[in-house]
């Protein structure tokens, strides 16, 4: 049976003119649970998925929907459909993608992921719920608060992929996840569609996680089940060829680090910017000796450079921490410490005396007949330092509009006022 239907509301996806839903015999109306499933050529093990679904649904004492995203070339939209579950055809533009073509469609109020391939045990899904219920915002399965069945995983995913990525994810993150890669989750339909999902391949998985990080959400890991594949099928890794899997952790890496950019700029920004200052301040009048060590004028230079570049990573952390801010928070603490007035005038008055200092040195250049002073003249480090200023300045000053620029706002060319 083919039907069309209207999206709730409340979703911020559209609904698509190339995707075709397909209804059950039986469905079932307002359902509390949506099991979400991109599934692709999965004949093989999509009735028993179907089936556990089912029993998962009645153990848990909820009203369920399963919807099945499907781009298949064989049987498995067939056989879900009567086995019961809901089918959304859709063409084949990778597993992020489908999650997103499935949000006009989503009903239940708690939405559990994962795959059709019998791989994680569905029966289980009122664990999903139960956490969901309790008020958690999302639900993170874990196979290794859970259980690995011999064979499931590959040594390599199991001893090093999963536990290092999962490891790099806490260390940029600031969180306790023990299993990124875990495919079956739950969520909230609200906190699903507040997410805005945009990955359209592998690298949706660490999207969500992050996200749900970035997010504050109520969060907590659920014990899952792992199990092998079954004899004569293919995981889509090893059909996709032997890169796969290294591919896939790749663009998850890509992920993390694109959502956890401030890592990378803010505190090594700060480090950089002080050791410069550190190296270009106290050499402002002259060289001074640290032991058996002169710091002289390369001192200087180097701490300038230093303390140039750590400012324009201090900078671009903070511009990271504004546009990965789902909650406004940073964008409007910045904006107190940067008030515009403020910023400004400090960074008018720091590179004006910047300025000042280096046209005393092109002065002194002038008047002496185009002869640079001797190498120990304290003009010399003071024109350091007027540089230093001045790129201070103007950085601060730059900075300060791109912080301010955020605020902006335009209306659609079909806005009328």
């Amino acid at each position: 049976m083919t039907r069309a239907v209207d999206a709730p509301s409340e979703m911020a996806a559209p609904i698509r003119s190339d995707v075709e839903l397909l209804l059950p015999k039986d469905d079932v109306g307002d359902p509390e649970l949506t099991i979400l499933i991109p599934a692709m050529n999965e004949e093989l093990t999509v009735g028993d998925f179907v089936a556990w679904c089912h029993e998962g649904i009645r153990e848990a004492g909820v009203v369920g929907e399963i919807l099945i995203v499907d781009s298949s070339t064989d049987r498995t939209a067939e056989i879900a459909l009567e086995g019961g579950a809901r089918v959304l055809r859709t063409p084949r533009r990778g597993l992020g993608r489908a999650y997103i073509d499935a949000l006009p469609y989503v009903r239940g109020r708690y939405v559990v992921m994962g795959d059709a391939d019998c791989t994680y045990d569905f029966r289980q899904v009122g664990l999903f719920v139960k956490a969901l219920q309790d008020g958690n915002e999302y639900a993170m399965g874990s196979r290794w608060r859970g259980s690995i069945e011999p064979g499931a995983m590959p040594k390599l995913h199991q001893y090093f992929g999963t536990p290092i990525t999962t490891w790099a994810l806490n260390v940029l993150f600031g969180s306790r996840f023990s299993d990124i890669h875990c495919g079956m989750r739950g969520i909230t339909r609200d906190a699903l569609l507040r997410m805005g999902l945009v990955s359209q391949s592998w690298e949706y998985a660490s999207e969500m996680v992050l996200k749900s990080v970035r997010m504050g959400l109520k969060t907590v890991e659920v014990p899952v089940t792992f199990l092998k594949d079954r004899d004569g099928r293919l995981s889509h890794h090893k059909r996709s060829g032997w890169f796969s899997p290294f591919h896939a952790a790749w663009i998850n890496l890509r992920a993390m680090f694109i959502h956890g950019a401030e890592f990378f700029l803010f505190k090594p920004g700060i480090v950089m910017f002080t050791l410069g200052l550190l190296l270009t301040l106290p050499l402002s009048f002259g060289p001074i000796r640290v032991g058996p060590a002169t710091l002289d004028l390369d001192s200087m230079f180097i701490g300038m450079v230093l303390s140039v570049i750590g400012l324009q990573s201090i900078y671009f952390g903070c511009l990271a921490h504004v546009f990965l801010d789902y909650t406004d928070r940073n964008r409007e603490r910045l904006r107190r410490l940067f008030d515009y007035t403020k910023a400004v005038l400090v960074s008018a008055v720091l590179f004006f005396v910047g300025f000042a200092l280096d046209v005393a040195f092109a002065v002194y250049y002038v008047q002496h007949s185009f002869r640079l002073p001797e190498p120990r003249a304290t003009i010399n480090y003071l024109a350091i330092t007027g540089l230093l200023f001045m790129a201070t300045g103007f950085s601060t000053f730059c900075f300060t509009l791109l912080l301010h620029a955020t605020r902006v706002r335009y209306g659609t060319a079909n806005d009328k006022s």
